[in-house]
C-alpha cells in the first residue's frame, strides 16, 4: 500500500485507532463515532477498525479501558494525600475529556470486559488507597469502602459539573485551583 493513496504505515495500528476515536469523541462526542469514520481519521481500511475492536461497543470499550488505565496513573502519580488525589482526579476529567465521556457510560461499552475491569480496578485501588491513608480513617466492617465512595462522588460529581459548564463564575477558570478550593472545604472542620 502507498502511503500516498490510503494512508500511512503505523507500527501500531490498533494504536492509531484509539488515538484517532479520541479525537473524535473530543471533536463530536461518543454518540456520533461511527468504525468508518474513525478509519477515514486514521487512513486505513473501513475494514481495519472492525478487525480491532468488532464493533463500535468493542471501540469504546478499548476507549473506556484506555481511559481507566490513565485515570490510575493520574491518581498514583498525586503527591499529597486525599486533596490532591481529588484535584488529579478532576484534571484527569479535564485533560482527558474524552476518555471520561465514555468509561462512566456503560450503555456505550461492555462493562464485563476483563481488560476494561482490570482497569476500572487499578483505578478504584488507587483512589482506595489515597481515602486509606487518612489519620481519622474508621473502615466498618458493613461498608469498608464507604469513605471511597463518598471521595469518589465529591471529585466526579465537581468533574462532571466544571465540564458541563455549570459551575459560577466566581470559581475561576482553573479547574484543578477550583476543584481544590472545593475539595479543601471538606477538610476543615465544623
Amino acid at each position: 500500500m502507498s502511503s500516498g493513496t490510503r494512508g500511512y504505515h503505523h507500527g501500531d495500528l490498533r494504536r492509531a485507532l484509539l488515538a484517532a476515536a479520541v479525537d473524535g469523541i473530543g471533536e463530536a462526542g461518543p454518540a456520533t463515532l461511527s468504525l468508518r469514520d474513525l478509519a477515514r481519521r486514521a487512513g486505513v481500511s473501513h475494514a481495519a477498525p472492525a478487525h480491532h475492536f468488532g464493533d463500535k461497543a468493542g471501540l469504546l470499550t478499548a476507549v473506556a479501558a484506555e481511559g481507566f488505565d490513565l485515570l490510575a496513573e493520574a491518581l498514583r502519580a498525586a503527591d499529597g494525600g486525599l486533596l490532591e488525589l481529588g484535584v488529579a482526579y478532576v484534571g484527569f476529567a479535564v485533560e482527558h475529556r474524552a476518555h471520561f465521556d465514555v468509561m462512566f457510560r456503560p450503555d456505550l461499552h461492555r462493562p464485563e470486559d476483563p481488560d476494561l475491569r482490570a482497569a476500572r480496578e487499578r483505578s478504584g485501588a488507587a483512589l482506595r488507597a489515597g481515602v486509606a491513608s487518612l489519620p481519622d480513617r474508621r473502615p466498618t466492617a458493613d461498608d469498608p469502602d464507604g469513605d471511597a465512595l463518598a471521595a469518589w462522588s465529591i471529585v466526579h460529581g465537581f468533574a462532571t459539573l466544571w465540564l458541563a459548564g455549570v459551575l459560577p463564575q466566581e470559581i475561576g477558570d482553573d479547574p484543578r485551583a477550583a476543584a481544590r478550593v472545593v475539595i479543601h472545604r471538606l477538610f476543615r472542620q465544623a
